[in-house]
């Protein structure tokens, strides 16, 4: 089942029929001695020293690979397979934690969509034709919060697990009383792909596109279901997190162990074939591209049996499927899942699964990593 995008403009229009709103060596780079096995072949990592790339990230080798998916698992969007050639890159081994967009916010004074009030514009687009404008005391900085229920419910309606509550933001991920205390090592979450853009132009990096996305969760497993292989759990263990639906129904939250689910320290999970950990679950993650949910099968159309190179996605969106909002609504792409994703509900832990967000909404669940290119040597 692919679940409807989330979407806080929404919840704000809700809020009119009333919904309350809560209130460094020598060399270019550093070889692991580990070697994987990937598409039938040896990789041996490759992690940056600083010199050609920031330290916290791992080089991504050139080559090709079949984008997508025709698994039984597979949604409508992630069919069919198409050959893609990608260049090298480098790319962030983590999530983007919440002390490293600190720090990112202590040099720029930067405030976050989800630290500012709501603009109507951006509003309005991804809401049915004539939808009338809300009262401007309901537009409220805020972001959308996994709340979860006290038991199982239908799972047709997010709204039934998912608020939109004023202050909430990515130093309160969970609403004005939370805190990301002793979580600087958690994915930074709560962004938008705004102010994920922000921090990438100020690292000195990028977003992703979708294939380079795909490409590295993939870590050199040729289709294989999941980032770490075709079996959902080794030796009895998750390798993501994500929600354990033996342990608890979805999305059932249990007050007395702990609240809402939510991360866990990034790098949790052992890295996959790059190098990279929890390129799925734990958080969403914001890529470059528009999404298209035909996009897949545009791309094989236009390949017509032959690779495509480097791909930077389309120009625009097309989301027939999310019947809340207009086809056209501008949305970009997430990747990996996260914590919340389960297999009664959101299978999308696996590399090919992709969904479209409305740029401007941060929320609970999402945040993002980043890119750098390979210069032609690396």
């Amino acid at each position: 089942m692919l679940p409807r995008t989330i979407n806080k403009r929404r919840f704000l229009l809700r809020a009119t029929a009333g919904l309350a709103l809560v209130g460094l060596g020598a060399g270019a780079a550093v070889y692991l001695d580990q070697f994987f096995s990937t598409a039938g072949r040896s990789h041996q990592i490759v992690m940056s020293d600083g010199t050609n790339a920031p330290m916290g990230m791992a080089l991504v080798p050139a080559g090709k690979f079949l984008m997508g998916s025709d698994h039984q698992l597979a949604q409508a969007n992630e069919r069919p397979t198409h050959q893609v050639r990608l260049a090298s890159f480098w790319m962030d081994v983590t999530h983007v934690t919440n002390d490293q967009f600190a720090q990112f916010v202590a040099v720029t004074n930067y405030v976050t969509t989800a630290e500012r009030k709501p603009d109507w514009e951006t509003i309005r687009v991804q809401l049915p034709p004539g939808t009338p404008r809300p009262d401007d005391a309901l537009l409220l900085a805020g972001a959308m919060v996994f709340t979860g229920t006290a038991s199982e419910v239908r799972l047709d309606d997010y709204g039934q697990w998912w608020t939109y509550m004023a202050a909430a933001d990515w130093r309160h991920p969970q609403g004005p009383h939370s805190s990301i205390e002793g979580k600087g090592d958690h994915p930074v979450v709560q962004v938008s792909h705004e102010d994920a853009m922000a921090y990438a132009q100020w690292a000195g990096k990028r977003l992703p596109t979708e294939a380079e996305w795909e490409y590295a969760a993939r870590g050199g497993l040729e289709q294989a279901t999941y980032a770490w292989g075709d079996q959902l759990e080794k030796d009895g263990r998750l390798q993501a997190n994500i929600w354990d639906v033996r342990r608890q129904p979805f999305p059932v939250v249990k007050p007395r162990a702990g609240g809402a689910a939510g991360t866990t320290p990034a790098g949790s999970f052992p890295a996959n074939g790059y190098g990279l950990s929890d390129m799925t679950g734990n958080a969403w993650q914001w890529v470059a591209d528009w999404y298209r949910s035909d996009y897949f099968q545009l791309q094989a159309k236009a390949a017509q049996g032959n690779t495509l190179a480097n791909p930077r996605g389309p120009t625009g969106s097309f989301d027939p499927l999310d019947r809340g909002a207009p086809v056209n609504a501008p949305k970009k792409v997430i990747r990996g899942g996260s914590f919340l994703c389960n297999e009664d509900y959101c299978q999308s832990y696996r590399p090919s699964a992709r969904r479209g967000a409305d740029p401007f909404s941060p929320m609970s669940h999402l945040g993002f990593r980043l890119v750098k290119d390979a210069s032609s040597g690396d």
